[in-house]
């Protein structure tokens, strides 16, 4: 995810906690995502869309901050 951006990354979870909270909660969406579609977790299609739609919500907002980052950074 957004891999390009490692270190403003890194550094939006050290000095920003609400990134630092959408990123970890981004990432247990993608986790409990990926055990849905192996079987590991029973749920159902519309479950699993659902948090799809808002891993993606968040990956938005994270690259919003990221991006404002890069340009405070200027």
């Amino acid at each position: 995810m957004l891999a390009e951006y490692r270190s403003e990354i890194t550094e939006l979870k050290q000095s920003n906690i609400h990134f630092a909270r959408i990123f970890e909660k981004h990432n247990k969406l993608d986790q409990d995502v990926k055990d849905a579609e192996h079987g590991r977790v029973g749920m159902s299609d519309i479950e699993i869309e659902k948090m799809k739609k808002e891993k993606l919500l968040l990956k938005d907002e994270m690259f919003k901050m990221i991006l404002e980052y890069k340009k405070a950074q200027v």
